[in-house]
């Protein structure tokens, strides 16, 4: 099974070459990296290394290993096979990631040689607007009878970002959800009737009611229902620790446990929940971090442009 990666923006490629261990650095300016140890070769694909980025790693061996592992900010995070010699894993730099160098290692183990790479992604800062919005007070302060309904739902969706499906249930590239461009940019900074909220963890999509949501790839309907803030809502587990999220549908097509392939339709474009009007919002989950849809259509979609 292949998946292609998208034409992200290739700025540069850089060679490191030394001993196990050795670490190569993504740097600011460099969107493309090599970092070579004996018997594994490293390459970093993506648009920049700043919050809310997906960075594709792909990790070339020798010879065959039935394992690899991988952490990155601090846990473990999921490696695929792609062919014999050939494995990939998605690192998500989430939204709040403050400026730093932060390693990525990998570990595998061939013909009794254990053999070890660390890249480090040196994230830098980002600058990310403000956007005030003017909505239904009881978005903003909601009564106290839907405190625990409120506290109910976050608590379920993070608990379900915490579970790391083992299988990738995807193959191919990530497909857009609908054919209207985004409108609202990812990590925008929320003011609701003058009171700052949450950032924006996702992309919106001004396309109008009624309009047919498409899953971008395949997977497995985990939530299919309505939420407070997000109202009627899909969620996907594309499985690996990667989720969709779907919000402010008019309608839903799909049922939790449903296994769905890209192209699927999952709903219609509404306007439920926290909204100043009709639109689908997209949000991306990768081993938790909140990441830029159009990011992941950059790196893994059919679209290089990833708009």
């Amino acid at each position: 099974m292949q998946v292609s990666l998208g034409s992200a923006a290739i700025v540069v490629a850089v060679v490191f070459t030394g001993s196990v261990g050795a670490a190569g650095v993504i740097g600011p300016g460099s969107t493309t990296a090599w970092q070579r140890a004996p018997g594994l070769a490293v390459t970093v694909d993506a648009r920049s290394i700043q919050p809310g980025e997906l960075a594709v790693l792909t990790v070339v061996t020798p010879d065959a290993t039935d394992l690899m592992a991988a952490h990155a900010f601090g846990h473990r995070v999921a490696a695929y096979r792609v062919d014999r010699t050939t494995w990939r894993t998605l690192v998500g730099i989430d939204l709040a990631t403050p400026p730093g160098r932060y390693p990525v290692t990998f570990d595998a183990t061939i013909g009794g040689h254990r053999l070890e790479a660390t890249s480090t992604l040196d994230v830098r800062d980002k600058a990310f607007p403000t956007r005030v919005l003017t909505v239904a007070e009881a978005f903003v302060n909601p009564p106290a009878s839907e405190t625990d309904r409120i506290a109910s739902e976050g608590a379920r969706l993070e608990a379900i970002w915490k579970v790391e499906t083992p299988q990738r249930l995807w193959e191919g590239p990530f497909l857009r959800p609908v054919t209207e461009p985004a409108n609202s940019a990812f990590g925008s900074r929320s003011v609701f009737n003058g009171q700052m909220r949450t950032p924006h963890s996702g992309a919106d999509f001004l396309s109008p009611a009624g309009t047919p949501v498409h899953a971008p790839a395949a997977g497995r309907v985990v939530i299919a229902a309505p939420l407070y803030y997000s109202g009627n809502t899909v969620v996907i587990d594309h499985g690996l620790g990667l989720y969709s999220l779907f919000a402010h549908f008019s309608a839903i097509a799909v049922h939790e446990g449903d296994l769905v392939t890209a192209g699927d339709v999952l709903g219609r474009v509404g306007a439920t929940g926290r909204v100043t009007g009709p639109h689908l919002h997209w949000a991306i989950r990768v081993g938790g971090a909140r990441v830029d849809p159009l990011s992941v259509l950059a790196l893994l979609g059919a679209d290089p442009r990833g708009r």
